[in-house]
């Protein structure tokens, strides 16, 4: 699920955990009413300030996708998950491009260009 951050990726930390946390909503590992782990959990696990873990939480919250309840934590306040079906259709996919031996940044590569033509 919440994994740790690469601190040396170039990309800020707040924005790997924020991205880290609407994946899990996207795949449906988090749902609408479930509570994240508390902020000092969360800095332990990604060996980060809870500064960092804050600022990740108050952009969620600006965007909609969490909301804190004063004293108890924080929730998802989402139902934004992808369809099983389409989930279901790109791992066939990825099996399908292993199969060929096209690596992860290929792949990449090819979905950016086909999702600027279609």
């Amino acid at each position: 699920m919440l994994t740790s951050v690469d601190k040396h990726k170039g990309l800020p930390v707040y924005i790997q955990i924020m991205n880290m946390i609407k994946k899990e909503v996207m795949l449906g590992n988090l749902k609408d009413g479930d509570q994240l782990p508390p902020v000092r959990e969360l800095s332990k696990v990604f060996d980060v300030n809870t500064n960092t873990v804050m600022r990740a939480f108050e952009k969620l919250g600006n965007e909609g996708l969490i909301e804190a309840q004063h004293g108890v934590g924080y929730f998802i306040h989402s139902t934004s998950s992808v369809d099983p079906m389409v989930i279901e259709e790109t791992k066939k996919y990825i099996q399908d491009l292993k199969k060929k031996n096209i690596d992860l940044p290929m792949t990449k590569m090819l979905i950016e260009e086909v999702w600027k033509k279609v």
